[in-house]
């Protein structure tokens, strides 16, 4: 099922800086689309109440911060 998509704007030196981040994560995300879905998304999940992570998933998560440099 293809999802459908909108457009948002955001300043230019935040995109360069995200760009950098895609660049030193060794392949973890493929474009600046993928970072910032990547990072909205666990953001949206915090914000979830009542949800909660398998280990796994707090692992796979802490990893992928700590790659981005966030912890």
């Amino acid at each position: 099922m293809s999802e459908e998509f909108v457009t948002i704007k955001i300043p230019k030196r935040l995109y360069v800086e995200i760009e950098k981040r895609v660049e030193e994560s060794g392949g973890e995300f493929k474009d600046p689309q993928e970072y910032i879905e990547f990072v909205l998304n666990e953001v949206v999940k915090e914000e979830d109440e009542g949800e909660e992570y398998t280990p796994e998933e707090e692992e796979e998560i802490k990893r992928r911060l700590r790659q981005l440099g966030y912890i």
